[in-house]
């Protein structure tokens, strides 16, 4: 099964998959090749030029890519095969295209009222006040018409939502 986490910026999708995997040692994260410098912290990412980036996606490389905030995004086709059900941190803006690519794709939409997201991204300390704004203006950013998800609500502990995530991972019966 392949899971797209998608959410507000300051929702804690990384901090949640990252707990999420601790727990499940089947579940493997596609770490994202991204142009912006490997340095600029937050999540587990391959940083990129822009020349890299294209060129890699001329050569095909990535099953799945976009554009957001001014940067390119791609998950690498050779991390997705493999056993074991396979993760990664989307955006909610790319999930029409990603649901062609991945028919079977399950999305789980990470949020978090915006006191909470205004808090995390303020403890950061990497976006300035006006950054922070823009972005709190975008959490309530609708997912596409045509796109369900689950919906984790991240407003507690690391465990609460950590177990609110894997919860939203468990296979659908019926």
């Amino acid at each position: 099964m392949i899971f797209a986490v998608v959410g507000p910026s300051g929702a804690g999708k990384d901090t949640l998959i990252a707990g999420a995997m601790a727990q499940r040692p089947d579940l493997r994260l596609v770490r994202r090749v991204i142009t912006r410098p490997t340095e600029a912290g937050g999540e587990n990412f391959e940083g990129v030029s822009t020349q890299e980036f294209q060129l890699r996606r001329e050569r095909g490389e990535f099953a799945l890519h976009w554009e957001a905030h001014g940067l390119s995004y791609g998950i690498p086709k050779a991390q997705l095969d493999g056993p074991g059900d396979v993760i990664f941190n989307g955006s909610r803006a790319a999930l029409p295209l990603a649901m062609q690519v991945f028919p079977a794709l399950r999305v789980i939409l990470v949020t978090a009222p915006d006191a909470v997201l205004a808090g995390r991204l303020q403890g950061r300390g990497r976006e300035s006040d006006g950054d922070i704004a823009a972005r709190l203006d975008r959490a309530g950013f609708a997912l596409p018409d045509g796109v369900a998800a689950s919906v984790v609500m991240n407003d507690g502990s690391v465990a609460e939502g950590v177990e609110r995530l894997l919860a939203a991972l468990q296979p659908i019966s019926g």
